[in-house]
């Protein structure tokens, strides 16, 4: 079998690993603050990882395939979410509502009603603490899932060709 697709993936989780360490590196050494759509984004990073990394260690074509397909999906979402507090970080609404951080949701409520709280990004999700080449986390964050993305999509077509 082509070794290529499969030291792909294992790059994609390379990469996603980095990404998640040089967060937890803003986050306790730099000192910025998560909002709750960065810790859905970190989720997604980290469930990419995961799919990438069985993808890469499956001798099974079904499960390249099938892997490729889940790594899209999973980067689609996280891209949305990028996507999404971009949106917000460019408009930023005229009231912001610094709700309670993700922990102090899932604390005080049931889960049935802290999952959608934090996807609505009730902490300041506008705020830009970080740039760099004059985009902030969430724009990066985007390019990356997009990235991702498109890896999957041109694997998936070059098995299925």
């Amino acid at each position: 079998m082509d070794r290529f697709p499969r030291r792909l993936m294992f790059l994609v989780s390379l990469g996603c690993l980095g990404l998640l360490l040089y967060g937890m590196y803003l986050q306790h050494v730099v000192g910025l603050e998560p909002c709750p759509m960065c810790i859905v984004q970190r989720y997604a990073l980290v469930l990419v990882a995961v799919v990438a990394a069985c993808t890469a260690l499956s001798d099974a074509k079904k499960v390249l395939v099938g892997g490729n397909v889940l790594l899209v999906l999973l980067a689609a979402g996280g891209a949305f979410v990028a996507a999404r507090q971009s949106w917000l970080q460019w408009y930023p609404p005229e009231v912001v509502s610094c709700g309670r951080d993700l922990y102090g949701m899932i604390e005080n409520f049931p889960l049935q009603r802290a999952i959608p709280m934090i996807f609505k990004g009730s902490g300041d999700c506008s705020a830009v603490d970080w740039t760099f080449l004059g985009g902030s986390i969430a724009n990066w964050s985007f390019v990356c899932f997009c990235t991702i993305a498109t890896f999957g999509i041109l694997m998936v077509w070059r098995r299925l060709r």
